[in-house]
């Protein structure tokens, strides 16, 4: 596993946000007195949603406080979990699947379709400072292959043209429905089903 290193440019402040702080303590109540660090990964995660989709040295000093921990172990979690973002990213992060199942369906189209659309690399902002784009391993949704995340949402069952018509709407401040755009639903057949249909002989 590659070293992952905090961006260069940090903000000197982070506070968590009303909606935010309440979440914490919600969290932090279910677990036993004594036990209240476990909350660290949650709170991360928070605080990566709070502050467009990353997290800021800032805010692992606040969290640390917050849960009263050595703010070196809030560090060596954020850096080691690679669902936590150390860089800014953009407000809208997507996250192409390119684990076999998606590769052989044609990941890498979408693939293209990000370079043309968001920035040449990955992990790069694109020019309206909005999103950004990374390959990501198996996100578990491989019989909709290929497919992409986007924040929390999935956009399954693409190719090229469906992809670039998805950017080009958060591009523009819209936000696509997320699910098949084969028309399916879930990961049910295409077609309906297609067994169990003769009960006679069943």
């Amino acid at each position: 596993m590659s070293l992952r290193r905090p961006a260069k440019n940090q903000p000197e402040s982070f506070e968590f946000s009303t909606s935010s702080l309440e979440a914490a303590n919600k969290i932090v109540e279910k677990y036993p007195e004594g036990k209240q660090q476990s909350a660290v990964m949650a709170l991360l995660y928070i605080a990566q949603k709070q502050n467009d989709n990353w997290i800021p040295l800032a805010a692992m000093k606040c969290i640390a406080q917050f849960l009263k921990m050595p703010y070196i172990k809030v560090y060596e979690v954020a850096t080691f979990y690679t669902m936590y973002n150390l860089s800014p990213v953009g407000k809208h992060f997507i996250q192409i699947c390119t684990t076999t199942p998606c590769m052989i369906r044609g990941a890498s189209k979408l693939v293209e379709a990000c370079k043309e659309k968001i920035s040449e690399n990955e992990c790069e902002l694109s020019n309206n400072k909005n999103c950004s784009w990374m390959e990501v391993e198996c996100l578990g949704a491989c019989v909709n292959a290929p497919m992409m995340q986007i924040n929390d949402d999935y956009y399954e069952d693409l190719d090229k043209e469906k992809t670039l018509k998805i950017l080009e709407k958060i591009l523009n401040g819209e936000t696509p429905k997320p699910g098949s755009y084969r028309g399916r639903k879930n990961n049910e057949p295409e077609n309906n089903r297609k067994t169990l249909m003769d009960f006679k002989n069943a």
